[in-house]
């Protein structure tokens, strides 16, 4: 399994930014498939966005389209989500998970929590006033 460590949360007002980081000490993270989750409380945990390895095509959930970006840094072995204007329902613990590519799954369809076997240990992301 890859061992990822996700950073970057924090307590944030409404329509502010923040940048989740997710980063792994002993693999290319280019090689996978990447894709942030969240999970709020009471809730099941959802697909955010995921990235895929190679062309780099991305995934976003409709609640997040415009908002979010995500990205590759290959330099830093790092994959980010820049978080903008944050709103109180985007407050949950955020993870970050890896999973080899599957030739016959676009990265959308990937983007599900049973598609993806190594994960963090989450960030908390709070928006509030």
């Amino acid at each position: 399994q890859v061992q990822l460590v996700e950073s970057g949360g924090g307590l944030v007002q409404p329509g502010g930014s923040l940048r989740l980081s997710c980063a792994a000490s002993e693999f290319t993270l280019d090689y996978y498939v990447i894709g942030w989750f969240r999970q709020a409380p009471g809730k099941e945990r959802e697909g955010v966005s995921c990235i895929s390895s190679g062309d780099g095509s991305t995934y976003y959930a409709d609640s997040v389209k415009g908002r979010f970006t995500i990205s590759r840094d290959n330099a830093k072995n790092t994959v980010y989500l820049q978080m903008n204007s944050l709103k109180p329902e985007d407050t949950a613990v955020y993870y970050c998970a890896a999973e080899a590519p599957l030739s016959w799954l676009s990265v959308q369809a990937m983007c599900v929590p049973p598609s993806f076997g190594s994960w963090g240990q989450g960030t908390q992301v709070t928006v509030s006033s």
